[in-house]
């Protein structure tokens, strides 16, 4: 049952991770060590700006949002990654994740998942998840 588990979010996980990929290269033009200042000094309202800033170029208001939390990992073997809680809520689909971060690496982590009159059946969570994903989506300035 545990592999099984796995499977389902890991499904999730990647298509959330897919989702979340222009707003990671977004973040990623902030200097990593302004990120690590303002986590360490719990300056979220700055983490919560940025956030904002990079999320409304590609996610109608309100449907993803910082979360209010923010760590970092930092040591002298290996690259620093920034891990951002956020959340996604739209059309009866609520997502809290961590959004990690590195040079060229994006993955997310779900910690909540819910569908509005979800029945467990997961080929509907994930048709519904892409759907809110899509819709909340804003239409690509080259299109």
């Amino acid at each position: 049952m545990s592999s099984h588990r796995c499977d389902r979010a890991e499904r999730k996980e990647r298509i959330l991770s897919e989702a979340m990929e222009p707003v990671a290269v977004e973040l990623r033009l902030v200097d990593v060590a302004d990120f690590i200042a303002y986590i360490r000094f719990e300056q979220f309202a700055n983490i919560q700006d940025i956030v904002s800033s990079s999320t409304e170029l590609f996610f109608r208001s309100g449907t993803l949002n910082y979360a209010g939390a923010a760590d970092f990992e930092l040591d002298w073997s290996a690259p620093p990654q920034i891990i951002l809680d956020l959340e996604f809520q739209h059309h009866g689909v609520d997502i809290a994740f961590k959004l990690a971060l590195r040079a060229n690496q994006t993955s997310v982590a779900i910690r909540h998942f819910s569908v509005e009159g979800s029945t467990g059946d997961l080929e509907m969570e994930i048709c519904r998840m892409i759907e809110a994903l899509a819709d909340a989506r804003l239409e690509s300035p080259n299109s």
